[in-house]
């Protein structure tokens, strides 16, 4: 068994996340079967994950470039003074950028490293230009993907 900072999670219940990492939509009826469990046994499982906050949502998958996302960025941000109340808000203004994908807080020589996607180096441009004109952003180091290699929301969870 695996042990998690909530709960304890046995081979099934590791077995639904794995299902439901692959197939957010897959019903009750089919996730049954292929765990061992009849529906309300397995139910009630699904349900105790998604109590405990292990499962915290449930998302579609766009495909970036189809929508006109053209450009990945990853920017190492380095901010000129850590007071935590500087610190929490330069947190709060990334959150609310949608084009931030992700961010991180990180040791090393930036503060933060952030995924930022746009349609175009244009696009990109400004998105950079914005986060620069936060009063406590020192200095970007940013990095263009020129190729996908993998993409994956997915843990290895065996």
């Amino acid at each position: 068994m695996k042990k998690n900072t909530n709960t304890m999670l046995d081979s099934t219940d590791l077995t639904i996340l794995d299902h439901l990492q692959r197939d957010c939509r897959i019903k009750i009826n089919e996730l049954g079967p292929r765990v061992n469990l009849s529906e309300t046994p397995c139910w009630r499982r699904w349900k105790r994950l998604e109590k405990e906050g292990i499962v915290t949502s449930y998302t579609a998958v766009l495909d970036r470039k189809k929508l006109g996302f053209n450009v990945i960025g990853f920017s190492l941000v380095s901010l000129n003074n850590h007071d935590p109340e500087e610190t929490d808000k330069f947190e709060q203004i990334i959150r609310d950028f949608d084009w931030v994908l992700m961010c991180f807080c990180i040791a090393g020589s930036a503060d933060f490293i952030l995924q930022i996607v746009a349609r175009d180096l244009d696009e990109y441009y400004d998105k950079i230009s914005e986060i620069r004109r936060i009063k406590v952003v020192d200095s970007i180091q940013s990095n263009i993907a020129v190729k996908e290699i993998k993409s994956s929301t997915k843990l290895p969870l065996f």
